[in-house]
C-alpha cells in the first residue's frame, strides 16, 4: 500500500511542480485568465485576446520580481 501512496505523491508532486513551477502568482494569473476567458465565452464577445493580454501583464511582473531578487 505504501508503494501506491508513494507513486500517487510522486505523480501529484510532478504536476504541482509542472503547473506552479517557480512562481505561484503566475499560475494563479493563468488560472484567472482561463476563468475570465471562459466567462467571456458565454457571451458574444470574442475571447482570443484574453490569453495574449494575460501574457502581456504576467510576463513583465514575473521578470521584474526575478530581476529585483538579484
Amino acid at each position: 500500500m505504501s508503494q501506491i501512496r508513494r507513486r500517487i505523491a510522486s505523480f501529484a508532486g510532478f504536476w504541482y511542480d509542472f503547473v506552479v513551477g517557480d512562481d505561484w502568482r503566475v499560475a494563479v494569473g493563468v488560472v484567472a485568465a482561463l476563468a475570465i476567458a471562459w466567462g467571456i465565452s458565454r457571451t458574444s464577445v470574442p475571447t482570443w485576446w484574453v490569453m495574449p493580454a494575460a501574457v502581456v501583464v504576467l510576463l513583465p511582473i514575473s521578470l521584474l520580481r526575478v530581476t529585483r531578487r538579484r
